[in-house]
């Protein structure tokens, strides 16, 4: 049976929820984003997915939490119109540019972001 108390503590203890994103937002730094990056087999961040990740952490830091996954992408898709849209962003981030993205750019995922239902690249 899952003990909340113990997920509490590790929360604690590497600064991480249990979907990898991190819980210290002023934790966060370009190297964590490179570094999370290679972790995660991306390799060298593009121009695409940096734009991507400032424009989290800039949609996090002017609205706090989003309420769910669509509000985010929904506002990712605007402001990548011009580039191909939904399309380019899900081919930056194969993991699906809300959930992936979150995770590189330490903001925590909006709900049902991880919801396999909700889409990816792979």
């Amino acid at each position: 049976m899952l003990d909340i108390n113990k997920g509490m503590e590790n929360l604690e203890a590497d600064g991480h929820d249990p979907d990898g994103n991190m819980v210290g937002l002023q934790d966060w730094s370009p190297a964590f984003a490179k570094q999370q990056a290679l972790a995660e087999g991306l390799g060298e961040l593009s121009e695409t997915q940096w734009h991507v990740i400032y424009a989290l952490r800039n949609l996090h830091r002017v609205n706090g939490r989003a309420q769910n996954a669509r509000q985010v992408i929904n506002h990712l898709e605007q402001d990548f119109a011009d580039e191909g849209g939904r399309r380019t962003l899900y081919l930056a981030f194969p993991q699906g540019p809300v959930n992936q993205g979150s995770r590189l750019a330490g903001v925590p995922t909006p709900p049902y972001a991880s919801d396999p239902s909700f889409g990816s690249a792979s």
